[in-house]
């Protein structure tokens, strides 16, 4: 890696971590960077990994500042979601992702769609359709499966399914989110670490201004809640479900 790209990922990994914080979709900007570079594929998608971490334990340990999550509520979650990360992990040697491909883009734009239609979901709190514990272990299994295993549009699942689901708010529940993303991504990144397919360099270079955009992006929607989440949730899905439908049915 030139050492006079690193100031470029240091930029794309600060906006990618402000966006991220906010509303997720990150990835959509780190990993069209890391490929210009010249990385091979698999190597960046491992290093988007390790400067994912920054981004999404920065945003994690902010909002947990700010008291909106409690580990003695959300350690369910966490651990179901480092059980299916490290089972998805291990399905990506042996399945193929082109399901999955196919599949998700419809469910973003659904994701989307509700969103849309429903300008006052998740202003204010709503009591829980199921006992939080059990959705907790069950959402943290399969969404950490599908981290592991493929990965684009977990962020906005998990928010979405908290606010509909538990009944969160959608500040708290992009709160939540971060933690449950944080947890996923550090087992990728253990596997991609064993698997020596990281550019160091790349990775901490932008995951240095993955802390500060994640930190700067959780902090402007502690300022601003639901109001400024919403669109910048509607966007990231918007956007991502454009480029995996591209992916998934038209590359």
């Amino acid at each position: 890696m030139s050492p006079i790209l690193l100031p470029c990922l240091f930029a794309a990994g600060f906006g990618a971590g402000f966006v991220d914080a906010i509303a997720g979709g990150g990835g959509l900007i780190t990993v069209p960077v890391l490929l210009a570079t010249g990385l091979a594929p698999a190597d960046a998608l491992a290093t988007n990994k390790l400067q994912a971490t920054f981004g999404s334990g920065s945003a994690a340990w902010h909002y947990r500042k700010a008291r909106l999550v409690s580990w003695q509520d959300a350690w369910p979650g966490v651990l179901a979601t480092a059980a299916g990360a490290t089972v998805g992990v291990i399905a990506v040697t042996t399945l193929s992702p082109m399901l999955m491909r196919r599949v998700m883009p419809f469910l973003l734009a659904a994701a989307a769609l509700i969103v849309w239609r429903r300008p006052a979901l998740g202003k204010e709190s709503r009591p829980a359709r199921v006992p939080q514990k059990a959705f907790l272990v069950g959402a943290g299994l399969a969404l950490g499966f599908y981290d592991g295993f493929f990965g684009p549009g977990t962020g906005t699942f998990w928010t979405l399914a908290l606010v509909l689901i538990l009944g969160f708010p959608l500040l708290q529940a992009t709160a939540w989110t971060k933690w449950m993303n944080f947890t996923s991504n550090i087992v990728s990144l253990a596997a991609f670490a064993w698997a020596a397919r990281l550019d160091w360099a790349a990775g901490l270079a932008m995951g240095a201004g993955q802390w500060l955009g994640a930190r700067a992006g959780a902090g402007f929607a502690l300022r601003g809640g639901a109001k400024v989440i919403r669109p910048v949730f509607l966007w990231v899905v918007v956007v991502a479900t454009a480029k995996m439908f591209y992916d998934g049915w038209l590359r």
